[in-house]
């Protein structure tokens, strides 16, 4: 089972989205934007994708560094991601070989 963590605006997402689709996958969309996160849920997904909340904070397009946010600890990093789902960039593939934030998109050959 191929899990893509997705944001249907985001044209890289889709793009992701989409190449999983062209390579014979129908995955399980969960819309984080939407459904949010547990603290424990999020920590884990960015364990197995071998990324720390820093790695994985998307600083564009958010107000990430009005919060303080750019070199703060990970574990104040992992709370506001939690209360604030935009926080955390995209997109991220849970799939059967590897966890992968899929910037750039090619990294989502290495989760089926």
């Amino acid at each position: 089972m191929i899990t893509i963590y997705h944001k249907p605006t985001c044209s890289t997402s889709r793009k992701v989205l989409q190449m999983i689709r062209d390579a014979g996958h129908e995955p399980r969309i969960v819309d984080y934007i939407k459904q949010g996160w547990n603290r424990d849920e999020l920590a884990s997904l960015l364990a197995a994708a071998n990324l720390t909340p820093a790695e994985a904070l998307r600083a564009k397009g958010t107000d990430a560094a009005e919060r303080g946010l750019i070199g703060a600890d990970d574990d104040v990093i992992l709370d506001h991601m939690v209360a604030h789902p935009i926080l955390v960039e995209r997109p991220i593939v849970a799939g059967p070989r590897a966890t992968r934030l899929c910037r750039p998109v090619d990294l989502v050959a290495e989760t089926f």
